[in-house]
């Protein structure tokens, strides 16, 4: 005999047991279709909790106390409410500090604290700004000749990583680099090295001299990458270290190149390098596919947030940023003015095994994971999880731009749900001249149509791009830096 049980007889508990293994995507097309399901969903705090979490593109983090202790239905109120207040920052809000800072200096800011590092005369800096109650701070002065303790070396690049308490210079000594670990609070040898100095592994036709600006450190978890890139050679060449287990590179990609190259992580295992295409590879086994963009001259403006910065809380946190579904900034310059592709990472954690053998074209993965602004050449921009800071001209004079306006745009698939009548939906197409940028291929077109959706909040208030030195923007707070620095809470 045919049963005529169904999943609709059974009980309410056993749907709410089932939907809940489901990818949030796959609850909301379930209750959507289905009276029965949308009041168990209706009903169900947890269900959705976990549709909040995946629609802001955000994953748990468990065994914490604040995720113990807290009731779910507070936390998808939390989340709902931070998501909210986005779209409500208020600009004039923003508290001042005063910090004692050349300009020439490589600086940058995370979870609040700003680092710096002076090249001139090899002095750095960790400093708290505005500290909350319960964070953990850490604050440091190096002065000359204390950074690297080997005798006659010379600095080339400095990395600080508070999440794990490290430390990385990269110092050259009669022209061989090596990279100096140590503890950050006590300038110790780090517990978790393997040794103090990484050597590098020198490749057949790479001879031993150093091109400083061609020198990128950037850390990851275990993973440690140095760029070397000698334009008087033309070549290229990536060394990677998992620190923690050898102090010689497990992992080398060399090649000769032509256009500008920089490189990212995407999570613990996975390298982005930006060529005249993107490539990814798997950090373990050196295996790469190609992803075809359209154009040259892409450099990615400051990488992935969250994937090397560092990271102090001022208590657990109950959720991060998910590697798998964060933005990635990359942009291409003219004489005149930027083109900047804001791009999903999703595109790299989803590809066919195909990709290894042949590359994706752009017209299979570019117009549905990306959005493409054009901008003057001032043009800043920060990027942290799936929000975007960019500085939009408002005003001009025969000279160009002379005010400028930020614009907050969030591209997380519930953001518009989150938004509550404020800002802006963009879903519509947008097509951009980019004939100016040089082509990569023959097939390159002239105007580029893409339609990744994201909300936007336009920030009243307007500054001369002279009071912009940088910008930042992080899980609760905006940086606005000039001569001063200037916090916004959200």
């Amino acid at each position: 005999m045919k049963s005529n049980t169904g999943f609709l007889s059974l009980s309410e508990e056993l749907q709410f047991y089932i939907l809940y293994f489901l990818p949030y995507r796959d609850i909301i097309r379930c209750t959507s279709v289905c009276k029965a399901l949308r009041q168990t969903y209706v009903s169900s705090s947890e269900l959705q909790y976990t549709v909040e979490l995946g629609g802001q593109h955000l994953i748990p983090i468990s065994n914490t106390d604040s995720d113990n202790h807290t009731p779910v239905s507070e936390r998808l109120q939390y989340l709902r409410d931070r998501a909210h207040a986005w779209f409500r920052v208020d600009i004039h809000s923003a508290k001042t500090i005063s910090i004692p800072k050349p300009s020439y200096v490589d600086s940058f800011i995370a979870d609040g604290h700003i680092y710096w590092w002076n090249e001139e005369d090899d002095t750095a800096t960790i400093k708290p700004i505005l500290p909350k109650p319960l964070q953990q701070t850490i604050e440091r002065n190096w002065s000359p000749g204390t950074l690297c303790t080997v005798t006659n070396s010379a600095i080339i690049r400095v990395l600080m990583d508070p999440a794990q308490n490290l430390i990385a210079i990269v110092c050259v000594d009669d022209e061989t680099l090596f990279v100096s670990l140590r503890a950050l609070d006590d300038d110790s040898f780090h517990p978790q090295a393997a040794g103090p100095t990484l050597s590098l592994s020198e490749l057949p036709g790479y001879d031993n001299e150093v091109d400083s600006e061609g020198i990128e450190l950037k850390v990851m978890g275990r993973h440690i990458a140095l760029q070397r890139a000698a334009s008087y050679h033309w070549t290229w060449q990536l060394q990677i270290w998992d620190w923690q287990h050898s102090t010689t590179s497990d992992s080398v990609l060399s090649e000769d190149y032509s256009h500008e190259i920089d490189f990212c992580f995407l999570g613990n295992d996975r390298l982005l390098v930006v060529t005249d295409n993107l490539k990814l590879y798997s950090i373990e086994d050196i295996v790469f596919v190609s992803v075809q963009p359209l154009r040259a001259c892409l450099l990615p403006a400051d990488g992935i947030a969250c994937s090397s910065k560092p990271r102090m809380q001022a208590q657990p946190m109950m959720y991060t940023s998910d590697p798998k579904h964060r933005l990635l900034c990359i942009t291409a310059h003219t004489h005149t003015s930027s083109t900047v592709y804001i791009i999903s990472t999703r595109i790299f954690f989803d590809l066919a095994e195909t990709a290894v053998a042949m590359p994706i074209p752009w017209k299979c993965w570019g117009p549905s994971n990306t959005r493409i602004f054009q901008c003057p050449l001032e043009h800043k921009v920060h990027v942290s999880g799936n929000r975007v800071l960019q500085t939009f001209p408002v005003s001009t004079s025969d000279s160009g731009p002379n005010e400028y306006v930020l614009h907050l745009m969030d591209f997380s698939p519930l953001a518009v749900t989150n938004r509550r009548g404020l800002g802006q939906v963009a879903t519509k197409p947008s097509t951009l001249n980019v004939a100016d940028l040089e082509c990569m291929h023959d097939s390159c077109e002239e105007h580029l149509t893409t339609f990744l959706p994201y909300v936007e909040v336009v920030l009243d208030r307007k500054f001369a791009i002279s009071d912009l030195e940088n910008i930042w923007i992080d899980k609760d707070r905006i940086y606005l830096l000039s001569d001063k620095l200037e916090v916004i809470d959200v």
